[in-house]
Parts: structure tokens; C-alpha cells; sequence
């Protein structure tokens, strides 16, 4: 053989580079996400140990703005806290069934690449 992989093989080894990629993608992601819901439980947990006279602000934007009702505010934070709960879990099946893809493809192109190693 002359080095030269056929386009088949070239093809799956694309496809598994873009895997690599995508698998990347959403473990950033994931990450980031997952470093946001720890945020929003250190703030509950925060705000719970707060006086109830000590004044309480919340970001909108780049404002600061005071909020009395901290009832509203840790249901608020109660309801953005599951939905980055369940955009996680999300993240996380998609990363399962990518990454079986990835090794499920890599075996196959390694013997493939062995099973032609051994015949050439």
C-alpha cells in the first residue's frame, strides 16, 4: 500500500475527529454550567443566613437593584437553579451517547487499521 488510506477510512476517522470535537464542546459546557448551579446554592445558602434587615440586591443586567421580598427572589433562584439542573443532565446523556459513539468508532477504524497492518 502506498500510505494512502482509502476514502472510507478517511471518512470515519473525520467523523471521529468531529466527535472529539462536539464531545469537547459539551464537556465545556457541562462545566460551566455545573460551576452555575454551585453559584446559585452558595448564594441560597447565603441568603438564608442573612438578618432579615440586612438589604439584599440582585443583578439585572449590569444594575444592582434591591429586592425586599427575598421569598420572590430565592424562588427565583430555586426555579433558575433546576432548570441549569436539568440543562446538565441534558448535557450529560449527550456526552454518554457521544462518547460511546467516539469509542465504538475508534475500535472499529483500529481493527480496521490492524486487520490491514497484517495483511500488507
Amino acid at each position: 500500500m502506498s500510505g494512502e488510506l482509502p476514502p472510507q477510512m478517511q471518512n470515519q476517522i473525520a467523523q471521529l475527529q468531529q466527535l472529539q470535537q462536539q464531545l469537547q464542546v459539551i464537556a465545556t459546557q457541562r462545566s460551566q454550567l455545573e460551576l452555575k448551579e454551585k453559584e446559585i446554592e452558595t448564594t441560597l445558602v447565603e441568603l438564608e443566613k442573612t438578618n432579615k434587615d440586612t438589604p439584599i440586591y440582585k443583578s439585572i443586567g449590569t444594575l444592582l437593584i434591591k429586592t425586599e421580598n427575598r421569598k420572590d427572589l430565592k424562588k427565583e433562584l430555586d426555579e433558575h437553579k433546576e432548570a441549569i439542573g436539568i440543562r446538565v443532565k441534558t448535557l450529560k446523556r449527550q456526552e454518554k451517547t457521544l462518547s460511546e459513539r467516539y469509542q465504538s468508532l475508534g475500535e472499529k477504524l483500529s481493527n480496521v487499521l490492524k486487520d490491514t497492518g497484517t495483511a500488507g
